[in-house]
């Protein structure tokens, strides 16, 4: 068998986008000479891997097999540029939106400076839309705000966090330990379905209440802020989230008799995708700076 990763790459750009005219474009190659590769590609597997949908290349079972392996020689084979290029690489990291706004920005930043040749690039979503690029392997890790269930991911428990319940300033609810009653009938700004953030809420919370008023659903948690701020409405996030503007008096933190509201963040990856050595120096070096568990235990 002679298959060549020049093969590897072109078969991987025509998954990504499903056409030889657009993967040709993204690897600077005519489309006479994609179409040939991924032909040779396909004569040495004996093997089909795309279905057409009129002008569009459809993954099929063949092709979703090899993609996780195509992907991590392909990764392997930067590797051993990066032994002769003074270990530069490039590091794509997905977080939901509470860790990638409020955690992850400042220790990318002392990472870099630290690591000048490493290339660091961050996608920020909610928690659902991180677990679907980690599967799609559009991102080499994600940070997520609670355990993913699907069987092609591992998750493993990152650091813990605290979310609190919040209102504006001089509120009515301000500066008592509130009941379940006052809880319900409050009206409630929350994050969007699919985050984190809402699922704690759903799960730790609504139990309790039975139901909740909202009277908005916002997807970013400095909108939520400034609604609350500006409304009569509560809300719930980390306390990461909420510290600086509390102890600013712009908001207030409201007290309940209910146990603490806890959640554990996760690192979330594929079982196919390759680690690399530049992937497994920065999940360290997060585990050093923020103390947290360490990152996939072997064995």
């Amino acid at each position: 068998m002679h298959i060549t990763l020049r093969q590897l790459q072109v078969f991987l750009a025509v998954a990504r986008t499903q056409s030889t005219t657009q993967g040709a474009k993204e690897l600077a190659l005519s489309q006479s000479a994609v179409s040939s590769a991924l032909q040779e590609l396909e004569t040495q597997l004996d093997a089909k891997l795309f279905e057409r949908a009129g002008k569009r290349l459809i993954l099929n079972e063949n092709s979703r097999m090899l993609y996780p392996y195509a992907l991590a020689l392909l990764e392997q084979g930067k590797e051993i540029e990066r032994l002769f290029l003074g270990g530069r690489c490039t590091l794509n990291l997905g977080a939901s939106s509470t860790i990638g706004n409020y955690l992850l920005p400042a220790l990318l930043t002392r990472y870099q400076q630290h690591n000048p040749k490493v290339q660091l690039t961050l996608q920020v979503a909610n928690t659902s839309d991180i677990i679907q690029a980690v599967s799609n392997f559009d991102v080499d890790i994600g940070f997520i705000e609670g355990p993913c269930q699907q069987a092609d991911l591992e998750t493993c428990p990152w650091l813990q966090d605290e979310l609190v319940l919040f209102a504006r300033a001089g509120h009515p609810l301000a500066g008592k330990t509130l009941r379940l009653s006052q809880l319900a009938e409050a009206q409630w700004i929350l994050r969007e379905s699919g985050s984190g953030t809402r699922e704690v809420i759903e799960h730790q919370l609504l139990p309790q209440l039975g139901q909740l008023d909202v009277m908005l659903e916002l997807g970013d948690s400095e909108a939520i802020k400034q609604a609350v701020r500006h409304s009569d409405g509560i809300s719930c996030l980390s306390r990461r989230v909420v510290e600086e503007a509390i102890a600013a008096g712009l908001l207030t933190e409201l007290h309940t008799a209910l146990p603490p509201l806890q959640r554990t963040l996760y690192l979330v990856r594929h079982k196919q995708k390759h680690t690399s050595t530049g992937l497994e120096r920065f999940l360290q070096a997060c585990q050093e700076e923020l103390g947290s568990e360490p990152p996939f235990p072997q064995g």
